[in-house]
């Protein structure tokens, strides 16, 4: 992979990314049914103290596929990856649906394993878009594709009245037929693909050669996959089950779909600013601030009312958003490690739903919160390593 002179990459035109930005769009949003749904799903299978496992396979799949897919695009390209991942995800939420449908735990169980595996994939397309600009731009380029991203999430939280028709004439809940739609999302990216035309990356051929050990022994590579995989941890372990919390207070679907809407514009909606903020600030501003929001987040979360998870769901969001644009951007720079540090953070999502579950029913969500709010500070620990070294 030759490396692109700054000349050459400064004339590079984002209109060629959009291919890509519209697939990842697509994408969270048949993440966000997923992930967000499948405490509900299985629920209403009549586990509720299983509720986070759904979310914990679907990290522990992705961890486990993450790495595959990294090596898989270092070999041949990002598209072919994106667009394998794109397909598995699709056969997944099918296999979802039907064994939500047929009320067979088991079937469910493999179609959420399905979806994680191709999220381990689809998820690293953050990384195609950072390394096709310089690293002065790398915060920007991230921040419009999570800005695309929102769109894809508005649709599908903002599609529950259409969705719930669907399940009506399915013979199947909402939440089972939002399933089935964010399968048809997917394939809709994959199709994408067909049509995206990669550019070439702006790394170091040195670089690039790396081994996955080599990579982590860099200065800062291992700080920043720490930030990275407490923010998603955080983000995901709260996301998933906040929603079981609000339906145990009386919230019904569509209100449920309007606090991940809030959840959604907090990941996703302000990476017009966010991104242009840690290419200006650098690395540090993202761990701090993103520590900070993660932290209230947490803090709010089990006040009563529902406002108040309102709050919570859109502060978790931005918190998310700073530190995972930070540490994006800083590992874009070595894409030998880009696979297995987000298996480091679907393996803390993982654990934090698992675990979360467990605690729900034993201790309560408030005593979850807590635990949360804690780990939300571990990211200070990469901001005071961004300034032992220049890497982040």
């Amino acid at each position: 992979m030759s490396a692109l002179t700054q000349p050459e990459a400064a004339k590079l035109d984002y209109g060629r990314l959009f291919p890509l930005y519209a697939a990842q769009a697509l994408a969270t949003g048949a993440t966000t049914v997923s992930t967000v749904l499948a405490s509900l799903i299985m629920s209403g299978l009549g586990s509720e103290s299983l509720s986070g496992l759904p979310s914990t396979l679907i990290q522990a799949s992705a961890a486990f596929s993450a790495s595959f897919f990294g090596a898989l695009m270092l070999r041949s390209g990002r598209r072919k990856g994106l667009l394998g991942a794109f397909l598995l995800g699709a056969l997944g939420a099918v296999v979802g649906f039907v064994g939500a449908r047929l009320h067979t735990i088991g079937l469910f169980l493999l179609g959420a394993a399905l979806m994680g595996a191709a999220q381990g994939g689809y998820q690293q397309a953050r990384y195609a878009a950072a390394e096709s600009v310089p690293d002065a731009q790398r915060g920007t380029a991230l921040g419009a594709l999570m800005l695309m991203s929102v769109l894809g999430s508005f649709i599908m939280t903002g599609a529950s009245g259409p969705i719930e028709s669907l399940g009506r004439a399915l013979g199947a809940t909402p939440e089972n037929a939002g399933w089935l739609v964010g399968g048809g999302l997917l394939l809709i990216a994959a199709a994408l693909m067909l049509t995206w035309r990669p550019l070439k990356p702006v790394v170091a051929a040195s670089v690039a050669r790396l081994s996955v050990a080599q990579a982590f022994g860099l200065a800062g590579v291992k700080s920043t996959a720490l930030a990275l995989a407490t923010a998603q941890g955080v983000m995901v372990t709260l996301m998933s089950l906040t929603p079981l919390r609000a339906h145990h207070m009386g919230v019904d679907h569509a209100g449920v779909a309007a606090l991940i809407s809030g959840h959604i514009l907090g990941m996703f909606g302000f990476g017009w600013l966010t991104g242009p903020l840690v290419d200006r600030f650098g690395l540090r501003l993202g761990y701090v601030g993103g520590a900070i929001l993660l932290l209230l987040a947490a803090l709010t979360a089990p006040l009563s009312g529902t406002a108040w998870l309102g709050v919570s769901m859109f502060l978790l969001g931005l918190g998310w958003n700073l530190a995972f644009v930070s540490g994006s951007k800083a590992l874009a720079r070595t894409p030998a490690a880009q696979g297995a540090s987000d298996s480091l953070g679907y393996i803390a999502a993982g654990t934090g739903t698992l675990l979360g579950g467990f605690i729900i029913s034993r201790y309560g969500f408030p005593v979850l919160a807590g635990l949360c709010a804690v780990w939300s500070l571990l990211p200070l620990v990469s901001a005071w390593r961004v300034g032992q070294s220049k890497s982040g």
